[in-house]
């Protein structure tokens, strides 16, 4: 029986060092295992990125190449004074201009404040459209003067405008020949796209 107890106190240190390498190798399987799925973790939000980052630059690419397949026409209409900033110069210019190509007997003018252009069937419009109203007056010879003087303001390409309005009527004691008949009152709206105001 001492030989049975005395075998057994010999084996008590490599049993508790059994047991401590078991415990051991059991923490360490452990944490390798949750160490392993932060890992997995970590790999698939970085693979998440990465297919992100892919979409982005491929959306990127797609809005480039729109970019640069309208970028002409964008460019013309900034040429022909509809995108940025009221461009007023110009447009008295080419009524001086329209003037004197029609051939007509001087024009007045006046221009209202830059104001939200009113889009027909939508309550809020999509694009920030502006107007300035200006009215006008000149003289005429006789009727095909007034569709001579729009064309000629048209051709000048100093802005885009709406002609909302005209009235002619006929000058009291005009006896004919080459004095104005005819007086023509006019509305136009004078239309810009504020461009910076555009949401993406």
């Amino acid at each position: 029986m001492m030989a049975k107890a005395g075998g057994l106190k010999r084996l008590r240190a490599p049993f508790a060092a059994l047991l401590l390498v078991l415990g051991c190798g059991t923490a360490a399987v452990a944490l390798t295992d949750r160490d392993l799925g932060a890992a997995r973790q970590r790999t698939e939000q970085h693979e998440q990125q990465a297919r992100e980052a892919r979409l982005r630059l491929q959306k990127s690419g797609e809005e480039k190449a729109i970019i640069l397949r309208y970028l002409p026409e964008y460019q013309a209409l900034q040429k022909q004074g509809f995108v940025g900033a009221e461009q007023r110069i110009d447009w008295l210019d080419g009524l001086r201009t329209a003037n004197t190509r029609a051939n007509l007997f001087g024009i007045e003018y006046q221009i209202g404040a830059q104001q939200p252009y009113p889009v027909a069937g939508s309550a809020e419009a999509s694009l920030p459209l502006q107007q300035s109203l200006m009215k006008i007056s000149f003289q005429l010879l006789h009727e095909e003067d007034l569709l001579r003087f729009f064309k000629n303001l048209k051709d000048q390409g100093a802005g885009t405008y709406a002609l909302n309005e005209c009235a002619v009527e006929r000058i009291a004691g005009s006896t004919g020949g080459i004095q104005p008949n005819l007086r023509a009152e006019c509305e136009l709206a004078w239309i810009t796209l504020n461009a910076e105001a555009v949401k993406p």
